[in-house]
């Protein structure tokens, strides 16, 4: 029988699953107003971009309200990279990603009450929620009030810059998203992992 841990709690879930909502109308409209036609949007034009708008300004607050959760609680500690030796963890936990786990490997560095995140996980979580996230809510807002955006930045328009910065901050967390949402079946069961985020218990392999 396998082993439940308690590791997500409720507040955690919570932000999970509006943070995951609001994403997904961002994803869902951003594409729409970039690239697809104005005679057949994916969205009409201006309910894309209020929708745009509200659900920035909703993942922005949920995003304020994960920090200051996180400042009291001690799901931050899964958070902390140990840089000693993570070059060789990192090459481990990949190792198990691209071979291991087809060979069905224990893998090097399972999931604990101390460490929730194997090496990759925590890296690219850190990457995505302390500096892409960022950009992209910085951008965002300034492209809703455009007159904060510097006129000229070496010879290019700030307002481009920003929306090419924004654009490109988006693609690469919509990829972080597909591929947390393929590395998420790879549990003790193909669903386990999203059954986990919903009642709060892992469970182990």
């Amino acid at each position: 029988m396998s082993a439940k841990l308690y590791l997500y709690p409720l507040w955690l879930r919570v932000w999970h699953a509006f943070n995951a909502l609001f994403f997904l109308v961002l994803l869902i409209t951003g594409i729409s107003m970039q690239y697809s036609s104005p005679d057949l949007p994916i969205v009409p034009f201006e309910l894309a971009v209020a929708s745009h708008n509200i659900a920035g300004i909703g993942i922005v607050i949920a995003y304020v309200l994960f920090l200051l959760a996180m400042m009291f609680s001690p799901n931050k500690k899964h958070y902390k990279i140990q840089f000693k030796g993570l070059i060789g963890r990192l090459t481990k936990q990949i190792q198990y990603y691209v071979f291991g786990v087809f060979k069905k490997q224990e893998p090097p560095f399972p999931t604990t009450e101390a460490m929730k995140f194997n090496p990759l996980q925590q890296v690219t979580y850190v990457a995505v929620l302390f500096v892409l996230f960022p950009i992209l809510a910085i951008t965002g807002i300034a492209l809703f009030f455009p007159e904060l955006i510097v006129n000229n930045v070496f010879g290019v328009g700030g307002t481009l810059l920003t929306a090419l910065l924004h654009a490109s901050a988006g693609f690469v967390v919509s990829m972080f998203l597909f591929i947390h949402l393929y590395f998420a079946t790879m549990g003790a069961t193909f669903t386990s992992n999203f059954k986990s985020i919903v009642s709060g218990f892992h469970e182990a392999h």
